[in-house]
C-alpha cells in the first residue's frame, strides 16, 4: 500500500511539473498567445493590402480599357497638353515695395 501511494505522489509531482512547464515556460502557453496575436495582426495587414491591391487592379483595368483615364492621368501627373489646347501660365505679381 505504501509503494502504490508513493508511486501516486511521484506521478502527481511529475504531472504538476509538466503542467508548470506548459504554463510558465517561454515555449508554453504564453508563446501560443503571442503567436495568435501575431496571426491576427498579420491578417489585418493582409486585409488592408488586399483592398489596396483591388484598387490598383481596378486602376490598371481602367487604364488599359479607357484612353480618357490614361489621358487624365497624364494631365494631372505629367502636365500633358493636348494638340488643340493652349497652355497659359499665370505668374503672380511681384511685391514692388522694396
Amino acid at each position: 500500500m505504501l509503494g502504490s501511494r508513493s508511486l501516486l505522489v511521484v506521478l502527481a509531482i511529475a504531472g504538476l511539473s509538466l503542467q508548470a512547464e506548459l504554463w510558465f515556460s517561454g515555449d508554453g502557453y504564453q508563446k501560443t498567445l503571442n503567436l495568435r496575436a501575431a496571426v491576427a495582426e498579420q491578417s489585418e495587414l493582409n486585409d488592408s493590402l488586399r483592398e489596396r491591391n483591388a484598387a490598383l487592379d481596378a486602376e490598371v483595368i481602367n487604364l488599359k480599357q479607357g484612353v480618357d483615364a490614361a489621358e487624365e492621368r497624364a494631365r494631372t501627373d505629367l502636365g500633358m497638353i493636348g494638340e488643340r489646347e493652349t497652355f497659359y501660365q499665370v505668374v503672380p505679381v511681384a511685391d514692388a515695395s522694396w
